[in-house]
């Protein structure tokens, strides 16, 4: 259900009640396309004139390259872009920092390197006070499956793998659908060895959750799908989900 909490801080002494969004992109995004589809459904989803954005690079080691995409693409929009780098941190209190900002954007990269940064400077226990506090929260590849309890990941080589995440979200999550051959395959074998059942999605599609349950899956490519997979009498069943194209058709 809605927390009750105070708004982009994580002690007010007024409090209403908030929902705790999460948005889990398959891929695409400022990183993946030219098109700002997914992008600017994450700014409006804020209800802000000027919502403040923040960028987390970590799983990519903070590369440079990738935050300067990042500013490329928000530092012109209407938003106030800022990023955070935990390699050279200099926020003392992360999670003060993390409450304070509207959306916070995760990038793609080595998830399994960023979870045990995050957890190293307990950056993933801020996150979740930020959640609570009513911070959207998002990201592709990594910085979708991060969210759930297991996700697909190539984080230890050249073979994908099952790993366990931060566990906001139920269930396991695997980005990447339609974009790697090897996804849909590695994932339906994963369930059938005992992964818990979860949610796929192609890239270029986001999978919005609002307190915990999937209220929306938008698009911004027309055929591209979010799909419900799980096991049924030792059979894994896909169920491709009713997906909102963002574009005109």
């Amino acid at each position: 259900d809605s927390s009750v909490t105070g708004v982009q801080t994580c002690a007010l002494p007024i409090y209403i009640m908030v929902n705790k969004q999460i948005i889990a992109l398959g891929g695409g995004g400022f990183s993946m396309e030219e098109t700002h589809l997914l992008d600017d459904y994450i700014l409006r989803t804020c209800k802000k004139d000027k919502p403040s954005i923040c960028f987390i690079p970590t799983a990519s080691g903070d590369a440079e390259s990738y935050v300067a995409k990042f500013y490329r693409r928000f530092g012109s929009t209407n938003c106030e872009a800022t990023d955070l780098q935990l390699f050279q941190r200099q926020v003392s209190d992360l999670e003060d920092f993390a409450c304070s900002q509207d959306i916070i954007y995760v990038g793609g990269g080595n998830t399994a390197s960023m979870l045990a940064v995050w957890r190293a400077h307990g950056f993933d226990k801020a996150l979740e006070k930020a959640l609570s506090a009513g911070t959207i929260l998002t990201g592709l590849s990594a910085g979708s499956i991060c969210w759930f309890e297991q996700g697909v990941t190539d984080s230890f080589g050249t073979e994908l793998k099952p790993m366990d995440c931060l566990g906001f979200l139920a269930g396991s999550n695997c980005p990447h659908y339609d974009g790697e051959l090897k996804r849909r395959p590695a994932y339906h074998n994963m369930v059938k060895s005992g992964m818990l059942g979860g949610y796929a999605a192609d890239d270029g599609v986001g999978l919005h959750f609002i307190n915990g349950k999937l209220k929306q899956i938008i698009s911004s490519q027309p055929a591209a799908r979010g799909y419900k997979v799980g096991l049924q009498g030792g059979t894994v069943s896909e169920i491709s989900l009713e997906t909102q194209f963002l574009g005109h058709n």
